[in-house]
């Protein structure tokens, strides 16, 4: 309703507003410790309370591991998520007016020849990730760090005034933001004027929405095949990384061997392969410690949707 009444937008965007001005006041003037143990009461309460979250996290958990996790596992792994979530948040709002020299002196870079090699070879470059970690400092990390403008695709947020802020966030630094929608046209825009571009498909897919079908933890979904055509059309190389960090305070950017392009005769079969070596290489991640990972996501929903509607 609010989405079609200009009134009840604007008070919504200035609500959205007032919290995140609220929420950035009490990190930048409360103590280190305080605002963690502040987080992880925060987290907890969201993963007790927040049923309808809470559920997606446990059925995307039971279809990702056999054999199942026990409870307190699932339990530490919710609550992670909503604490990993509010350290995004609060990683936005200290980057606010950081300087690239203090930006990239908390970020550590693992097997950057992958990247750095394609760049020096004039390679129009495809960057894949998820909503992994700090997934919002890593394209800040990498435009600074390599001096390069990274086209990242992005969802553009309900709230206008909240769009703008994060937008300004994330455009710092070498990076620009393509929409979601209709974001091919761009993507293909900034390849040809050699910007690197960056894309996070790790959200469900559906076919109606040019998604195809990809094994993932076993189990069909629904996975974005934009890299994978861009690849192809574009003679592109696609190069996984993924952030990590073990304290908030430091991160460690590592890039993974990139995907074999391929253009055979069958084209339908190239861009299937493609895109089903992009999930195998976001389930290892994921698989290798899957607290990190964005579990709120239906990621299964296109061909298991009976399972979310419990």
């Amino acid at each position: 309703m609010a989405k079609h009444n200009p009134f009840l937008r604007k008070l919504s965007d200035y609500l959205y507003l007032f919290l995140y001005r609220s929420f950035s006041w009490l990190t930048k003037v409360l103590p280190d410790t305080f605002i963690e143990r502040f987080f992880h009461t925060l987290a907890k309460l969201f993963a007790t309370h927040s049923k309808k979250h809470r559920q997606i996290i446990e059925t995307n958990l039971d279809l990702a591991f056999s054999p199942p996790l026990d409870k307190t596992q699932k339990e530490k792994i919710t609550i992670t998520v909503f604490y990993n979530l509010l350290q995004v948040i609060r990683g936005i709002i200290q980057r606010e007016n950081i300087s690239k020299a203090s930006l990239l002196s908390s970020v550590e870079f693992k097997n950057d020849s992958y990247f750095s090699q394609a760049l020096s070879e004039g390679k129009r470059i495809v960057l894949i990730t998820g909503h992994y970690s700090n997934w919002e400092l890593l394209p800040l990390a990498i435009a600074s760090k390599y001096n390069i403008t990274l086209a990242a695709v992005g969802r553009k947020l309900d709230s206008n005034m909240m769009d703008r802020i994060l937008r300004h966030n994330r455009e710092r630094f070498g990076v620009e933001i393509i929409y979601r929608k209709g974001a091919m046209r761009g993507m293909i825009k900034a390849l040809k004027e050699s910007k690197v571009v960056g894309l996070l498909p790790d959200q469900s897919l559906g076919e109606k929405q040019g998604g195809i079908k990809v094994n993932f933890f076993g189990k069909p979904a629904g996975h974005s095949p934009a890299a994978s055509i861009l690849a192809r059309s574009m003679d592109a190389v696609i190069i996984p990384v993924f952030i990590h960090t073990e304290d908030y305070q430091n991160h460690t950017v590592t890039f993974h061997p990139p995907i074999p392009t391929l253009k055979t005769e069958d084209k339908e079969a190239d861009i299937q392969a493609m895109t089903q070596a992009q999930a195998d290489v976001m389930q290892k991640v994921i698989t290798e410690k899957p607290d990190p990972w964005f579990w709120v996501h239906k990621r299964w929903k296109v061909y298991l949707p009976e399972l979310y509607k419990k």
